[in-house]
Order: C-alpha cells, then sequence, then structure tokens
C-alpha cells in the first residue's frame, strides 16, 4: 500500500525555489522513496550506498558528474562530501531549479559540508518515519498546537490499540509486508544503525555499545544523566555524552531542551530530556515484544509520552516547520511535560497514561505567565476531544 507523506508537497515547493534540496533523517524512513514518488523520467538516481558509485565519487567526482548528470538524485551524499564542492560549481553555473535532489542519513556531518559549500543554494527538509496522521492518509494536518477545531473528527482509540501503535513503530517498511517485527528491528540494529555508527566512530566493541542502546531506550521519555548512564554501561561519561550526540545525529533519538522565558535569561533545568523518535525500535531494545508487554511494563507512561512528543515533533518537521518545543521544571520539580511555542503563544501540555484525565493534572500550567498561554491540553487515554475548562483542552492520544 502506498502512504503519501504529508513532507511531499513541500519538496515539490522547494524543488521550485531553490537548485539543491537535501532530505535528512534516519535510514529506512522513505527520504529517496519520497523523491521516488515524483521523479521526473529524466532525472537519474544513483545510490552512493553502492561500493563502486561510492568510489568513483570519492576518488574521481568531476567524472562522476559526467557520467551522472544532472537533474539527478543522490542517495546517502554525506559519504561523499567531495562532491559538494563540484555541487556548488555546478549550480552556480545556471538559474535552473531543482537540479540536486540529495539525502543523508548522518546529519552532522553532512550539514557541516552543507554549511560550507551549499549555503542559500539549498533547501533542508527533515522527514521520519510515518507519522500517525499519514497513516490515515490525513497528510494535510497541520502541525500540532491544542486548540486545534472541536469538531475535528478521527479515529478514537482504546489502550490497547494505542499500545499497539506504540509498539509497531513508524518504518514504512513495517506497513509495506514486512511481518516480522522483531526480525526487523534486529536487521536494523545491526546492519543500518551499526553500520553508520561504524562511520562515524571507530567502536572496539560493538556488543558495549549494543548494551549502550539498550540502557539508552530503558531511560526514555527521562532527563539525561550522563553519569548514571556511563555507569551502567560500563564507560565514560564522556563517551556517553558522545555516543548519545551520535545517535542524535543519526536521527534516532531527540533532545528536548528545558524551557526558559522569552529565550532568555536563566533555565531552571539546564539538561536535556532524551526521547527516541520511534517507539519500535525504543521496544525492541527494551526486549518488550507486543503492545501488551508495554501496556504491561513499569515504562508503560514512559512509551506513551515518547509517542505522543515524537508525533507532535514530526508534525512540525513533515510540515517543513521547526519544532519549537521544550519542557518545563522548575528547581522545585515543578514540570510540564511539554511546551510548545507557536502562534506567539505558549502552550503548555500534560501527557498522561490515563482515560480520566482531572483539572489537578493541569495545576502547573499557571507557571506559564497567563498574557502569553495559549490553551493547555492534558493528551491521554480518553475517548473524547473535550473541553476540560475554558482553558483546557482533553485531547486522545490519537488526535495529536
Amino acid at each position: 500500500m502506498y502512504y503519501e507523506r504529508t513532507l511531499s508537497s513541500i519538496v515539490k515547493k522547494a524543488t521550485k525555489s531553490f537548485k539543491v534540496v537535501l532530505i535528512t533523517g534516519p535510514r529506512q524512513v522513505g527520504k529517496s522513496t519520497l523523491f521516488d514518488s515524483f521523479k521526473e523520467e529524466n532525472r537519474t538516481k544513483v545510490t552512493l550506498d553502492d561500493t563502486d558509485v561510492l568510489a568513483l565519487a570519492k576518488h574521481d567526482p568531476n567524472l562522476f558528474f559526467q557520467t551522472y548528470q544532472p537533474p539527478i538524485l543522490i542517495d546517502e551524499v554525506q559519504k561523499a562530501p567531495e562532491l559538494l564542492q563540484y555541487i556548488k560549481k555546478i549550480v552556480d553555473g545556471t538559474n535552473e531549479k531543482g537540479l540536486f535532489w540529495l539525502t543523508g542519513s548522518q546529519k552532522f556531518n553532512l550539514m557541516q559540508g552543507v554549511s560550507e559549500s551549499l549555503a542559500g543554494r539549498v533547501a533542508i527538509l527533515d522527514l521520519q518515519g510515518f507519522s500517525q496522521a499519514e497513516k490515515e492518509n490525513d497528510v494535510s494536518r497541520p502541525a500540532f498546537v491544542p486548540d486545534m477545531p472541536l469538531q475535528t473528527k478521527r479515529p478514537i482509540w482504546n489502550a490497547m490499540q494505542t499500545f499497539d501503535a506504540i509498539y509497531k513503530g513508524s518504518y514504512p517498511q513495517l506497513f509495506d509486508g514486512v511481518t516480522d517485527w522483531e526480525l526487523y528491528y534486529k536487521s536494523y540494529r545491526d546492519t543500518y544503525l551499526m553500520r553508520d555508527v561504524r562511520d562515524i566512530i571507530k567502536l572496539e566493541d560493538e556488543t558495549i555499545f549494543s548494551r549502550f542502546m539498550k540502557i539508552l531506550a530503558s531511560r526514555t521519555s527521562q532527563v539525561l544523566n550522563y553519569t548514571d548512564i556511563a555507569s551502567d554501561v560500563g564507560i565514560s561519561p564522556n563517551t556517553a555524552k558522545s555516543w548519545i550526540n551520535i545517535l542524535k545525529t543519526l536521527g534516532i533519538i531527540y533532545l528536548l531542551q528545558p524551557y526558559f522565558e522569552n529565550n532568555i535569561g536563566k533555565r531552571f533545568s539546564k539538561t536535556p530530556k532524551m526521547y527516541f523518535m520511534d517507539t519500535g525500535l525504543c521496544a525492541y531494545l527494551c526486549g518488550l515484544n507486543s503492545g501488551e508487554m508495554i501496556y504491561n511494563s513499569h515504562l508503560s507512561g514512559a512509551f506513551v509520552e515518547t509517542y505522543v512528543v515524537s508525533e507532535v515533533i514530526k508534525s512540525y518537521i513533515h510540515n517543513g516547520k521547526n519544532p519549537n518545543i521544550y519542557y518545563y521544571r522548575t528547581s522545585n520539580q515543578e514540570e510540564i511535560d511539554l511546551i510548545v511555542e507557536a502562534n506567539n503563544k505558549v502552550y503548555p501540555i500534560e501527557i498522561k497514561q490515563s482515560a480520566t484525565p482531572n483539572i489537578s493534572m493541569a495545576k502547573n500550567f499557571k507557571l506559564i505567565d497567563e498574557k502569553k498561554r495559549g490553551i493547555g491540553a492534558i493528551i491521554c487515554l480518553s475517548d473524547k476531544f473535550i473541553p476540560l475548562n475554558k482553558d483546557t483542552y482533553i485531547i486522545p492520544i490519537s488526535y495529536i
């Protein structure tokens, strides 16, 4: 079954406005498939996962572009940063738009090269696995804010449907014929993920990195404590921090920064919270092999929060927008799970594994200046999308 991507319309617009369009994101989320869905017949496609093509790109970029002339789609371009200077020369010699489509799955090194070579010439977009909107073929769904129209009609999930969605994850192949969930994620970890990690750093013992990922997965939705993670894995805190940055670079995890007023001044908390972007991968790493196992696990609340945060992030990046989202925690440990800055407002959000939310769950919303505060939300397992009061909505998880 073909699933349309929300980002498609953004990519089409970017192709008409920019000479180069780059889509970044983890392996296997559908970056080249998105381009393929509307690729012109005269556009060449090459992948640098092909060792012969990669060798040509790295050792003779000039011959590479004589062999593969634009318009062109280059998959995994970060493997041959040597190409970027040649792309710059080509696009600087023409006014034609959309000559180069690029994909890349190692964001840090790639972005460094792009900023040096293609500044002002490239549209940079980010893609993750399927959003819930995309699974429901609702690609026009806008970036999430709590004050969506109350008349919106969407499927309502019960608890087990929610945890089944959390368990399944978001990688497109899982929705296109792959039936062995455990084998898929084992293969993903052992091939794509570990291969990309090896491309970035030299691992003396891959089993230690595997243990690190399992321990990190068990801490999804928590404030990062590099010392504790390092102690559990048996590595130094600096190594733990470096490895976390690698997974962030690969788009596997997201670091949610603490909120502070007007983006200036002293933060109440200085440490980010960490979320896996794909709950299926996180469940696999935790050894939770069904929605029911996640539901009955002590990590169930963490998985609910991780799912909601990742869906909110995808609602923004798949609409070509930067997610201005944060969490809020004071020195007295008063916390708001999620803060969304949009429309010149600050929207406070609590995420609860509950079907019967109450007003006490929104008590910390008062920490946000009333003049700036937008409609608050309790996102939960409720079966209704209704106001809790004039300032707060109850939003079912399936609505985000």
